[in-house]
């Protein structure tokens, strides 16, 4: 039996890869800031307090955890408006849990992984990262440095026999991912962008990723054994990568 931990559980893809992979027969640890009793199955399924910006709450975490076969980072928070005007607090807060949460929960499980010669992690990104996209800056960097830090970690882990992998959901979400985003269109757009922010958040992607779509690609990640990287998820994610193959 195999064991995954998931963070950021509480709603959205991370609560659906928790039902998707113990659907499955998985062991799953489903992890949030504050468990709440009732949302996910029992059977086979914890649910632990994790605050990926915390040590402390890390270490509580994976020792209360035992041994973690999978770690799938997908707690994440997001950003949106002009770069000119977002207060480097706000973009401190953005890289705290997007980009050294994601660090620290690695490095949190990469010592009994690597003693055991086995192990997977999954960083959930963004398809930001395979086109531009404006009025996102902060969210994207947050996101494209954790790419920068899975691609240099497969060669680095390999020898011990642990994987690295990448899913990139699309940009038109279905979770309430963009309604926890920190954005204020009044006070984060200056009005010499408006113009400008109103076209683009006029065309923004339609909502074609699904909850399942990130689960299954998270699914297909773990269970890859052909070397590739990253995985798209959504059917807007799936066309930037091709246009961006092209």
């Amino acid at each position: 039996m195999s064991t995954i931990l998931i963070t950021g559980a509480s709603s959205g893809y991370g609560r659906e890869t928790a039902r998707h992979f113990h659907a499955a027969g998985w062991d799953v640890i489903a992890t949030m800031r504050r468990p709440e009793p009732g949302i996910l199955p029992t059977e086979r399924l914890r649910l632990l307090p994790l605050e990926v910006t915390d040590p402390a709450s890390i270490a509580a975490c994976v020792a209360a955890a035992g041994p973690i076969d999978v770690l799938v980072n997908n707690a994440g928070v997001g950003l949106g408006g002009a770069f000119e005007a977002a207060p480097l607090g706000e973009i401190r807060r953005i890289f705290d849990t997007n980009t050294f949460g994601v660090m620290a929960m690695i490095q949190a499980v990469l010592p009994q992984m690597r003693e055991r010669g086995s192990g997977v992690v999954v960083n959930v990104t963004s398809s930001a990262t395979l086109a531009a996209f404006p009025f996102a800056a902060p969210y994207t960097a947050s996101k494209t440095a954790i790419e920068g830090l899975s691609e240099a970690l497969v060669p680095e882990l390999a020898p011990f026999g642990l994987r690295i992998k990448l899913v990139e959901p699309g940009l038109g979400v279905t979770t309430r991912f963009a309604q926890n985003s920190a954005f204020d269109f009044a006070t984060q757009v200056p009005p010499a962008y408006a113009t400008h922010a109103t076209e683009v958040f006029g065309h923004r992607p339609t909502a074609t990723t699904s909850e399942a779509d990130v689960a299954e690609a998270v699914w297909r990640a773990v269970n890859d054994s052909t070397g590739q990287l990253r995985f798209p998820a959504g059917a807007d994610a799936l066309a930037l990568w091709e246009q961006r193959s092209w």
